[in-house]
């Protein structure tokens, strides 16, 4: 039996298969090492109860998450599913590459993420090229759902949100000036704080307000990410997953013709992909 996990920093999409078949799929918190510790991943796991069943009889885990970049932080993952999956070999990578095999397959070309966050780079067919990309939700995810939410916020806050938008934010999330930045600043993981109000924007994405901020996101996504990477590898289709990427698919077209760049596939959830990927590989 293989496990497939692809996670983002709100939530780990799971697929286990045995046989080339789907055994089960679920969604648990995400898991990013950034954020989470080894202890904190061990006890998410020990509260599945498809984790504790099938846990022995997996014996080949394909990792794939936010934050888990570097080799340090790699490990970090890797250790904590030794623990768990004591009969499984583990491989772990991070989130761009899986978005990389899900639209690429072993082909070569560039892929852009907006999701929880935002990253991109060019994918050899075999790996992603190094970049300085992926600086995170203080520094960098623009165009992403954690960035969306800090423009909602902020506008909020700052009282430059229309009154009518306004008066449905209020209704919908009663919180104030102190709640607010108490959650951003002195909770844990304001990530998932800020990602939370993705179903309000989508649900007003029409209003001019919301559409103007999604569109500025988007601008300063490829003129960040986008446009370096297309000096180096010109000619490249460009392919995205991701839930903002795939909600404003049309939106993101539209800005990224506005830079003369063409985007091939638009994919909300890789793991699909991914999951066809590895069971031809196993």
């Amino acid at each position: 039996m293989i496990a497939v996990v692809f996670s983002g920093s709100r939530f780990a999409d799971w697929r286990l298969a045995d046989k080339g078949k789907i055994v089960t799929g679920f969604r648990t918190m995400g898991i990013n090492p950034y954020l989470h510790d080894e202890r904190f991943i061990l006890q998410l796991l020990n509260k599945n109860n498809n984790l504790i069943n099938y846990a022995e009889q997996i014996k080949r885990i394909y990792f794939f998450g936010a934050g888990s970049s570097s080799a340090e932080r790699k490990e970090k993952i890797a250790l904590v599913l030794r623990q768990f999956f004591r009969n499984a070999k583990i491989n772990v990578d991070h989130d761009v590459k899986a978005s990389a095999i899900s639209t690429l397959g072993d082909g070569k070309g560039l892929i852009g993420i907006l999701g929880s966050g935002s990253n991109a780079a060019y994918f050899n067919g075999r790996k992603t090229l190094d970049n300085n990309f992926g600086l995170g939700y203080i520094l960098a995810d623009e165009g992403s759902a954690n960035w969306i939410g800090r423009m909602l916020l902020k506008s909020f806050l700052n009282e430059v949100m229309p009154d009518d938008l306004r008066e449905k934010f209020v209704a919908r999330y009663p919180l104030d000036r102190k709640q607010i930045l108490d959650k951003v600043y002195n909770q844990a993981n304001p990530t998932l704080f800020l990602t939370s109000f993705a179903d309000f924007v989508l649900e007003n994405h029409k209003h001019r307000f919301i559409k103007k901020m999604i569109y500025h996101g988007f601008k300063l996504y490829i003129e960040t990410y986008i446009l370096p990477l297309k000096d180096q590898h010109p000619d490249t289709t460009i392919n995205f997953t991701g839930s903002v990427a795939a909600g404003y698919e049309g939106w993101l077209r539209d800005v990224a013709e506005r830079y003369g760049i063409v985007i091939g596939t638009v994919i909300k959830e890789p793991i699909h992909n991914l999951l066809k990927y590895y069971l031809n590989k196993n």
